[in-house]
Protein backbone atom coordinates (compact mmCIF):
# COMPACT_ATOMS: atom_id res chain seq x y z
CA UNK A 1 0.00 0.00 0.00
CA UNK A 2 2.86 2.32 0.55
CA UNK A 3 4.28 1.33 -2.27
CA UNK A 4 1.11 2.68 -4.13
CA UNK A 5 0.57 6.05 -2.27
CA UNK A 6 4.07 6.77 -3.20
CA UNK A 7 3.26 6.16 -6.90
CA UNK A 8 0.57 8.39 -6.94
CA UNK A 9 1.87 10.72 -5.31
CA UNK A 10 4.47 10.84 -7.28
CA UNK A 11 1.79 10.92 -10.51
CA UNK A 12 -0.39 13.75 -9.66
CA UNK A 13 3.41 15.86 -8.73
CA UNK A 14 3.82 14.71 -12.48
CA UNK A 15 0.36 15.98 -13.18
CA UNK A 16 0.88 19.31 -11.29
CA UNK A 17 4.01 20.13 -12.71
CA UNK A 18 3.23 19.57 -16.50
CA UNK A 19 0.02 21.65 -16.26
CA UNK A 20 2.50 24.65 -16.40
CA UNK A 21 4.03 23.20 -19.86
CA UNK A 22 3.36 23.48 -23.30
CA UNK A 23 -0.53 24.43 -24.07
CA UNK A 24 -0.26 25.36 -27.90
CA UNK A 25 -3.80 24.03 -29.65
CA UNK A 26 -4.18 20.75 -30.91
CA UNK A 27 -4.99 20.20 -34.18
CA UNK A 28 -4.37 16.93 -36.56
CA UNK A 29 -0.93 18.07 -38.09
CA UNK A 30 0.43 18.11 -34.13
CA UNK A 31 3.75 16.16 -33.14
CA UNK A 32 4.71 13.83 -31.06
CA UNK A 33 2.58 10.66 -30.41
CA UNK A 34 0.98 12.10 -27.10
CA UNK A 35 -0.50 14.98 -28.60
CA UNK A 36 -1.25 13.38 -32.07
CA UNK A 37 -2.41 9.80 -31.17
CA UNK A 38 -4.07 10.58 -27.90
CA UNK A 39 -4.87 14.28 -26.79
CA UNK A 40 -5.94 15.19 -30.94
CA UNK A 41 -8.30 11.99 -30.75
CA UNK A 42 -9.95 13.17 -27.61
CA UNK A 43 -10.29 16.11 -28.25
CA UNK A 44 -12.70 15.10 -31.28
CA UNK A 45 -14.52 12.62 -29.15
CA UNK A 46 -15.49 14.94 -27.05
CA UNK A 47 -17.10 17.60 -29.92
CA UNK A 48 -18.06 14.57 -31.41
CA UNK A 49 -20.29 14.04 -28.01
CA UNK A 50 -21.01 17.52 -27.35
CA UNK A 51 -22.60 17.92 -30.79
CA UNK A 52 -25.08 15.11 -29.59
CA UNK A 53 -25.93 17.33 -26.49
CA UNK A 54 -26.89 20.22 -28.62
CA UNK A 55 -22.93 21.53 -28.29
CA UNK A 56 -22.65 21.68 -24.65
CA UNK A 57 -19.30 20.31 -23.60
CA UNK A 58 -19.79 20.04 -20.25
CA UNK A 59 -22.58 17.31 -20.47
CA UNK A 60 -20.35 15.88 -23.03
CA UNK A 61 -17.52 15.43 -20.32
CA UNK A 62 -19.94 13.94 -17.82
CA UNK A 63 -21.28 11.45 -20.30
CA UNK A 64 -18.13 9.95 -21.22
CA UNK A 65 -16.93 10.28 -18.00
CA UNK A 66 -20.03 7.78 -16.85
CA UNK A 67 -19.00 5.88 -20.24
CA UNK A 68 -15.84 5.43 -18.51
CA UNK A 69 -16.77 4.43 -15.61
CA UNK A 70 -19.15 1.76 -16.85
CA UNK A 71 -15.68 0.32 -19.30
CA UNK A 72 -14.16 0.15 -15.90
CA UNK A 73 -16.58 -1.61 -14.02
CA UNK A 74 -15.34 -5.55 -14.24
CA UNK A 75 -12.48 -3.87 -12.44
CA UNK A 76 -14.46 -2.07 -9.61
CA UNK A 77 -16.66 -5.07 -9.58
CA UNK A 78 -13.42 -7.24 -9.15
CA UNK A 79 -12.54 -4.65 -6.51
CA UNK A 80 -15.69 -5.08 -4.46
CA UNK A 81 -15.64 -8.81 -4.53
CA UNK A 82 -11.90 -8.49 -3.10
CA UNK A 83 -12.94 -6.58 -0.38
CA UNK A 84 -15.59 -8.76 0.57
CA UNK A 85 -13.02 -11.39 1.02
CA UNK A 86 -10.71 -9.13 2.84
CA UNK A 87 -13.29 -8.71 5.36
CA UNK A 88 -14.03 -12.47 6.00
CA UNK A 89 -10.43 -12.82 6.55
CA UNK A 90 -9.91 -9.40 9.03
CA UNK A 91 -9.47 -11.60 12.08
CA UNK A 92 -6.45 -13.55 10.94
CA UNK A 93 -5.06 -10.40 9.66
CA UNK A 94 -5.60 -8.67 12.92
CA UNK A 95 -4.23 -11.51 14.80
CA UNK A 96 -0.65 -11.54 12.67
CA UNK A 97 -0.80 -7.80 13.85
CA UNK A 98 -1.11 -8.30 17.51
CA UNK A 99 1.77 -11.45 17.05
CA UNK A 100 3.83 -9.04 15.31
CA UNK A 101 4.36 -5.70 17.11
CA UNK A 102 7.77 -4.87 16.54
CA UNK A 103 9.12 -2.12 14.47
CA UNK A 104 11.99 -3.12 13.41
CA UNK A 105 12.62 -4.45 10.15
CA UNK A 106 12.80 -7.97 10.87
CA UNK A 107 9.29 -7.46 12.71
CA UNK A 108 7.59 -6.08 10.06
CA UNK A 109 9.25 -8.63 7.27
CA UNK A 110 7.69 -11.42 9.14
CA UNK A 111 4.42 -9.70 9.16
CA UNK A 112 4.41 -9.15 5.79
CA UNK A 113 5.50 -12.62 4.57
CA UNK A 114 2.32 -14.13 6.88
CA UNK A 115 -0.16 -11.52 5.45
CA UNK A 116 1.07 -12.63 1.89
CA UNK A 117 0.77 -16.14 3.00
CA UNK A 118 -2.90 -15.05 4.24
CA UNK A 119 -3.97 -13.40 0.79
CA UNK A 120 -2.74 -15.85 -0.96
CA UNK A 121 -4.36 -18.95 0.77
CA UNK A 122 -7.76 -17.10 0.28
CA UNK A 123 -7.05 -15.62 -3.07
CA UNK A 124 -7.30 -11.88 -2.15
CA UNK A 125 -5.01 -9.36 -3.99
CA UNK A 126 -4.36 -6.65 -1.41
CA UNK A 127 -2.92 -4.33 -4.34
CA UNK A 128 -6.89 -4.29 -6.00
CA UNK A 129 -8.09 -2.46 -2.48
CA UNK A 130 -7.84 1.07 -3.51
CA UNK A 131 -5.11 2.57 -6.06
CA UNK A 132 -5.13 0.52 -9.40
CA UNK A 133 -8.25 1.66 -10.44
CA UNK A 134 -7.46 5.59 -9.82
CA UNK A 135 -3.78 4.68 -11.66
CA UNK A 136 -5.09 3.10 -14.67
CA UNK A 137 -7.41 6.00 -15.07
CA UNK A 138 -4.69 8.66 -14.89
CA UNK A 139 -3.69 8.35 -18.65
CA UNK A 140 -7.17 8.95 -19.62
CA UNK A 141 -7.83 12.00 -16.91
CA UNK A 142 -4.31 13.54 -18.48
CA UNK A 143 -5.76 13.07 -21.91
CA UNK A 144 -9.24 14.73 -20.96
CA UNK A 145 -7.26 17.77 -19.48
CA UNK A 146 -4.92 18.28 -22.10
CA UNK A 147 -7.51 17.95 -24.57
CA UNK A 148 -9.22 20.53 -23.33
CA UNK A 149 -7.19 22.74 -22.38
CA UNK A 150 -5.46 22.47 -25.68
CA UNK A 151 -8.96 22.68 -27.89
CA UNK A 152 -9.95 26.82 -27.59
CA UNK A 153 -13.59 25.64 -27.97
CA UNK A 154 -13.72 23.35 -25.11
CA UNK A 155 -11.77 25.24 -23.09
CA UNK A 156 -13.71 28.60 -23.33
CA UNK A 157 -17.49 26.63 -23.15
CA UNK A 158 -19.12 27.83 -20.36
CA UNK A 159 -20.77 25.07 -18.07
CA UNK A 160 -23.12 25.76 -15.24
CA UNK A 161 -21.06 28.57 -13.29
CA UNK A 162 -17.12 28.01 -14.64
CA UNK A 163 -15.52 27.36 -18.05
CA UNK A 164 -14.32 24.12 -18.55
CA UNK A 165 -10.63 25.05 -19.17
CA UNK A 166 -10.00 27.30 -16.14
CA UNK A 167 -10.38 26.83 -12.52
CA UNK A 168 -13.47 26.83 -10.96
CA UNK A 169 -13.81 30.23 -9.57
CA UNK A 170 -15.85 29.22 -6.79
CA UNK A 171 -13.56 26.42 -6.01
CA UNK A 172 -16.55 24.77 -5.51
CA UNK A 173 -15.59 21.95 -7.77
CA UNK A 174 -12.56 20.67 -5.80
CA UNK A 175 -14.44 20.52 -2.73
CA UNK A 176 -17.53 18.55 -3.62
CA UNK A 177 -14.46 16.36 -5.41
CA UNK A 178 -13.01 16.15 -2.32
CA UNK A 179 -15.97 15.36 -0.66
CA UNK A 180 -17.30 12.26 -2.95
CA UNK A 181 -14.29 10.89 -2.87
CA UNK A 182 -14.42 10.91 1.17
CA UNK A 183 -18.23 9.66 1.07
CA UNK A 184 -16.98 6.90 -1.31
CA UNK A 185 -14.10 5.93 0.40
CA UNK A 186 -16.06 5.69 4.14
CA UNK A 187 -18.97 4.05 2.57
CA UNK A 188 -17.35 1.46 0.45
CA UNK A 189 -13.30 0.99 2.31
CA UNK A 190 -13.94 2.32 6.19
CA UNK A 191 -15.16 -1.00 7.74
CA UNK A 192 -11.38 -2.52 6.29
CA UNK A 193 -9.58 0.68 6.86
CA UNK A 194 -10.56 0.44 10.68
CA UNK A 195 -8.47 -3.05 11.05
CA UNK A 196 -5.52 -1.58 8.43
CA UNK A 197 -3.64 1.75 9.60
CA UNK A 198 -1.95 2.33 6.22
CA UNK A 199 -6.01 2.15 4.41
CA UNK A 200 -7.15 4.22 6.92
CA UNK A 201 -4.67 6.96 6.07
CA UNK A 202 -4.76 6.89 2.30
CA UNK A 203 -9.04 7.34 2.37
CA UNK A 204 -8.16 10.26 4.35
CA UNK A 205 -5.03 11.84 2.14
CA UNK A 206 -6.75 11.26 -1.28
CA UNK A 207 -8.97 13.50 -0.32
CA UNK A 208 -6.83 15.94 0.15
CA UNK A 209 -4.69 15.17 -2.94
CA UNK A 210 -7.63 15.86 -5.06
CA UNK A 211 -8.26 19.19 -3.31
CA UNK A 212 -5.04 20.81 -4.03
CA UNK A 213 -4.53 19.21 -7.14
CA UNK A 214 -8.00 20.69 -8.31
CA UNK A 215 -7.64 23.84 -6.66
CA UNK A 216 -5.61 25.52 -9.47
CA UNK A 217 -6.36 23.36 -12.82
CA UNK A 218 -8.73 23.18 -15.34
CA UNK A 219 -12.56 22.40 -13.51
CA UNK A 220 -12.68 19.87 -16.23
CA UNK A 221 -10.55 17.89 -13.76
CA UNK A 222 -12.93 18.56 -10.42
CA UNK A 223 -16.26 17.63 -12.62
CA UNK A 224 -14.75 14.41 -13.85
CA UNK A 225 -13.68 12.78 -10.06
CA UNK A 226 -16.92 14.69 -8.34
CA UNK A 227 -19.07 12.99 -11.25
CA UNK A 228 -17.16 9.18 -11.09
CA UNK A 229 -17.05 9.34 -7.47
CA UNK A 230 -21.58 9.92 -8.07
CA UNK A 231 -21.43 6.85 -9.90
CA UNK A 232 -19.26 4.60 -7.72
CA UNK A 233 -21.14 5.84 -4.75
CA UNK A 234 -24.43 4.77 -6.34
CA UNK A 235 -22.87 1.53 -7.56
CA UNK A 236 -22.01 0.41 -3.94
CA UNK A 237 -25.53 1.77 -3.12
CA UNK A 238 -27.20 -1.13 -5.01
CA UNK A 239 -24.67 -3.58 -4.75
CA UNK A 240 -24.65 -3.53 -0.91
CA UNK A 241 -28.84 -3.33 -1.47
CA UNK A 242 -28.43 -6.21 -3.57
CA UNK A 243 -26.15 -8.34 -0.98
CA UNK A 244 -28.63 -7.37 1.83
CA UNK A 245 -31.79 -9.04 -0.38
CA UNK A 246 -29.51 -11.74 -1.08
CA UNK A 247 -28.87 -12.70 2.51
CA UNK A 248 -32.15 -11.97 3.05
CA UNK A 249 -33.62 -14.30 0.76
CA UNK A 250 -31.03 -17.44 1.37
CA UNK A 251 -31.59 -16.77 5.15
Amino acid sequence: MKKYVSILTVLMAIFLLSGCSNTAPITADSTGVWNHFVIYPFSQLIQYVAYMFNDSYGLAIVFLTIVIRFLILPLTLKQTKNQEKMKKIQPEIKQLREKYTGKDRESQLKLQNELMTVYKKHEVNPLSMGCLPLLIQMPILMAFYYAIIKTKEIALHNFLWFNLGTADPLHLLPVLAALTTLVQYKLSTAELAAENPQMKMMGYIMPIIILSSAWKLAAVLPLYWMVGNVFLTIQTVILKRIKKKTASTSS
